[in-house]
């Protein structure tokens, strides 16, 4: 029994047999590999130690690789996605806390993870500037690079261009001339190598080559617009960083809640609430004021299987500038009206009531225009009716309102379209100390029944108070009275003045146009060359055409072909077929 052959020796003969039949081109003593001496268990491979500069240069790049960039920038686009789906206090810090109600044992946890904060989070942060330093750290060599090979020299002709793409060899002799370019004639003699290959350069540098030529040959290359455009694609990026960056320190965006026929000013006390940027002053507020004159709200009313929707909402606001200009605009669903500075944003709407409360001694403890929240899609809506000012005891309150009411089965009311067709006010009523005087602020939107007592309501002797708009009814007990004056319609307005919009527009425009560049320039090198044929009687010669593409260039051979019948007709010398 023949002992077993060592896999780490060289290839005995019977190998070197089979590597030569299988290859003929390869010497029969070539060897592939060189012999590896056996190691035994004993011997352990020492590895280089990093060190700490080793370690921070092998971490850098692998931050500043374009892997590691289109890795940060898909989680970036993953990280926002929590901003879209839970409401934010920048934009809607009343649905924040209309969220904290509906969901109080999620809330906390959401809210640890600053989630209701998520484009300022730490998260979303550290994300955004390990994108900023990472695609920086990739631009900066690579635009370096890209200088240095726009000032280089196209590449010397390979000697042997039949091992490339496109490639085409013509004879050139008296034979092949024709009746071409500038009148040649068979009979006048062949054009000069020198003459050829000065018109080939002319040709790729007038098609927009750059072009060099090497002796009786001409290289030329094209198709660093491509690069150009991958870098400025990149640069692009890092200008909306820089721009949302830097912008959002200087925006600001603040929310109102507008009544038909109010008046809203450009201050900061007017706003329900407020969000400024890290760099806001308040002589950043241009000054102007909007004036609610109207709200339409459009129903679907013939298709039955949506009868009901609204299928447009507008807003007629009149704004008025510092200069005394005053304007009448429409305002609609992504349509906002730019002034100031600022863009104005109609986000929601419903019902306000405009409700007096007279006290038990007849003097009226309240007389003002409250909005109620819509609860559904009928705009069934709840609101809060405080008089703390009732004698002698203060007054209080839970009001629903339905616009178009009906009675149901089980005696509750509900409203069954959110037009005002049949509108109706139900008022529970409670008296007591409402806490409006120790000093904390308490939401307009919300009443704490603790420590009132109900007089009029389900906990009550005496039912709910039923008011259609301009009745009065006396409440219980001798309270006094509440009028329902009548309902107007109120809107949501979102205030934002953002600096960077222009800006991120600009960059974001840049970027498209690089990556378009980037995708459909072809990069891509020709060469066009002359062979001289040894011996030849009247000077014959072989022209020769080749290129080559850096990444998938379906048109290349195209275009060498193209470049051949043009430099052919050129010279005045038949194209074969």
């Amino acid at each position: 029994m023949s002992p077993q052959s060592d896999p780490t020796d060289g290839p005995g003969p019977e190998q070197s047999g089979a590597d030569t039949a299988s290859d003929p081109q390869r010497p029969s003593d070539h060897v592939d590999g060189t012999p590896v001496p056996r190691r035994s268990d004993d011997d352990t491979v020492n590895q280089p130690k990093l060190g700490l500069v080793g370690s921070l240069r092998f971490a850098w790049r692998q931050l500043t690789s374009m892997r590691t960039a289109l890795f940060l920038l898909m989680m970036l686009a993953l990280a926002a996605i929590p901003g879209s789906l839970v409401p934010q206090r920048t934009a809607d810090p009343n649905g924040v806390v209309q969220y904290k109600v509906d969901h109080p044992q999620l809330y906390p946890v959401l809210d640890k993870l600053q989630v209701f904060d998520t484009y300022t989070s730490v998260w979303f942060s550290a994300i955004y500037l390990l994108l900023f330093v990472s695609l920086i750290g990739c631009i900066i060599p690579r635009t370096r690079h890209h200088w240095q090979a726009l000032r280089t020299r196209p590449p010397k002709t390979p000697a042997r261009l039949g091992r490339l793409a496109g490639y085409r060899s013509v004879a050139v002799g008296p034979d092949a001339l024709t009746a071409g370019a500038d009148g040649a004639d068979p009979a006048a003699g062949l054009p000069s190598v020198d003459h050829a290959v000065d018109r080939a350069a002319a040709l790729l540098k007038k098609s927009g080559y750059r072009v060099e030529r090497f002796g009786d040959s001409v290289s030329a290359e094209r198709g660093y617009l491509r690069e150009t455009g991958n870098l400025v694609f990149h640069a692009a990026l890092v200008g909306v960083l820089v721009a949302v960056g830097i912008g959002g320190g200087f925006s600001y965006t603040g929310q109102r809640l507008l009544v038909e026929g109010q008046t809203f000013t450009n201050v900061l006390g007017s706003y329900d609430s407020f969000n400024p940027g890290r760099w806001f002053a308040q002589s950043d507020l241009r000054g102007y004021n909007l004036t609610l004159d109207k709200f339409t709200t459009k129903y679907e009313e013939r298709n039955l299987d949506a009868l009901g929707q609204a299928t447009d909402y507008s807003a007629t606001v009149t704004s008025r500038t510092k200069d005394g200009s005053a304007s009448t605009t429409r305002l609609g669903v992504n349509d906002p009206l730019s002034i100031g500075g600022t863009n104005v944003y109609l986000l929601g709407n419903g019902y306000a009531m405009q409700v007096t409360v007279r006290d038990g001694k007849g003097n009226v403890a309240f007389q003002d225009v409250v909005p109620f929240l819509p609860k559904d899609a009928n705009y069934t809506s709840l609101g809060v009716i405080k008089a703390p000012d009732a004698s002698p005891d203060q007054l209080a309150f839970q009001g629903f309102f339905y616009p178009t009411a009906f009675k149901q089965q089980t005696g509750a009311y509900a409203s069954s379209y959110p037009d005002t067709e049949n509108p109706l006010l139900s008022l529970q009523v409670y008296t007591g100390d409402l806490g409006l005087d120790d000093g904390v602020p308490q939401s307009v939107y919300a009443l704490d029944t603790g420590g009132l007592q109900q007089i009029a309501g389900r906990q009550a002797p005496t039912p709910s108070v039923e008011l259609k708009p301009g009745q009065t009814k006396q409440l219980p007990d001798g309270a006094g009275s509440v009028t329902f004056d009548g309902v107007k319609r109120y809107v949501s307005l979102d205030v934002h003045h953002d600096p960077s919009q222009g800006w991120v527009a600009g960059f974001a425009i840049l970027s498209v146009l690089g990556l378009l560049t980037s995708l459909f320039v072809p990069r891509r090198r020709v060469w066009v060359k002359a062979v001289r044929r040894v011996g030849a009687e009247h000077g014959e010669y072989d022209l020769e055409y080749a290129g080559l593409a850096r990444g998938e260039d379906p048109n290349l051979e195209r275009a060498v072909a193209d470049i051949a019948d043009r430099h052919l007709s050129d010279l005045g010398v038949r194209i074969p077929t």
